[in-house]
């Protein structure tokens, strides 16, 4: 057996929780926390997918609660059958991923947790500009908004390797 399977799994399992954090399942909808318009809320819902094209490809898939704003926030993971897989919570102090049965991962700032964790940056500062319905450029990072209305969004990274393929269906 290889003396580092054990390192390795954990590193998969809390990449799988990050990325999951980014990702599909069922979740409750939790009400709306500022403004009439959901476009003007601190608060989202719904599922997510993220495909991330390494060698073998990752996806993730669950449901997930975003919160607060791209300087202080939360993102939540959770199972198709409502269990929390994850919690990432950032600050202008850094980033904090806890998942069940594993010790908390920290990094500078959320963007480098996501690195390490995936492979590649997510945007998640940014996700909040484009929930509001803002084509905000982020690196690498395409958003297709055209859908927003409908409670979807698409956003895909094609440079730098690897590509990585990020959808979000809203609760309503």
């Amino acid at each position: 057996m290889n003396a580092f399977a054990p390192a390795r799994r954990r590193g998969v399992v809390a990449a799988a929780a990050l990325a999951t954090s980014f990702l599909i399942a069922g979740c409750v909808q939790m009400p709306l926390e500022s403004g009439p318009n959901p476009q003007d809320s601190a608060f989202w819902s719904g599922r997510l997918a993220l495909t991330v094209a390494t060698e073998p490809a990752q996806s993730f898939f669950a449901g997930f609660e975003l919160e607060g704003d791209a300087r202080t926030g939360a993102l939540r993971l959770f199972s198709p059958l409502g269990n929390l897989l994850a919690d990432l919570r950032w600050s202008p102090a850094g980033a904090t991923l806890t998942t069940p049965g594993q010790p908390p991962r920290t990094a500078a700032s959320v963007e480098a947790l996501s690195r390490e964790l995936t492979g590649t940056a997510l945007p998640l500062r940014t996700l909040f500009a484009w929930l509001r319905g803002e084509a905000e450029p982020a690196e690498g990072w395409q958003a297709d908004l055209s859908q927003l209305a409908d409670g979807r969004l698409r956003a895909q990274r094609l440079d730098p390797a690897p590509a990585a393929d990020l959808r979000l269906i809203l609760e309503r």
